[in-house]
């Protein structure tokens, strides 16, 4: 008798859900045929043509068994220019999946050559031999992660994952971060 009554409850919450859900969905922009190139905190595609979309389990799964690198490619603020002297400049911390590289500003819409160097680089370093996937992300609702997984793969990589929901996702699961320092930049 009790589970009778449970159904038209059940009905309206689903009822109340739908439109929620539905908006959430069509938030989601289109996946585009370029780069990002501006406003990159913003609603990220559901797709990258060419790379895995992970969801947070599917990452931990990953991370857990040592299959992937984990690139992290939010920017690093700058030293502000013209700081008094004698004012002291401390990079805010950052704190990521264990274990990542981080290679700061590589996820803009367009690198410089250094830059895209650096990105190479880098990638190579974290894979270190292995043919594993390369898994970019960033934070959650952020076109860095997107615009550098879709980098990887016009480069040449082709085991290529990207985690949108980035270390912000991760740390509302529960899982570990670490305090990370960026790859030495050129």
């Amino acid at each position: 008798m009790a589970a009778r009554a449970l159904i038209p409850a059940l009905i309206v919450l689903a009822s109340a859900l739908a439109p929620s859900l539905a908006h959430a969905q069509s938030a989601a922009p289109p996946e585009p045929d370029s780069y990002r190139q501006s406003d990159y905190r913003a609603p990220t595609p559901l797709s990258l043509k060419g790379a895995r979309v992970l969801a947070t389990q599917e990452a931990a799964a990953m991370w857990r068994a040592g299959q992937a690198a984990f690139i992290d490619v939010l920017p690093q603020a700058p030293k502000p220019k013209n700081l008094p002297a004698g004012v002291v400049w401390r990079d805010k911390p950052r704190f990521d999946i264990p274990g990542s590289v981080w290679l700061p500003d590589t996820g803009y819409g367009e690198l410089a050559p250094v830059m895209l160097d650096y990105f190479r680089r880098g990638l190579d370093k974290a894979l270190s031999g292995r043919s594993g996937p390369l898994v970019f992300y960033c934070l959650k609702d952020c076109w860095m992660s997107w615009n550098a997984a879709k980098r990887a793969l016009a480069l040449g990589y082709t085991n290529v994952d990207w985690y949108p929901e980035g270390s912000d996702g991760w740390a509302a699961s529960g899982l570990p971060l670490e305090k990370r320092a960026p790859e030495p930049r050129p």
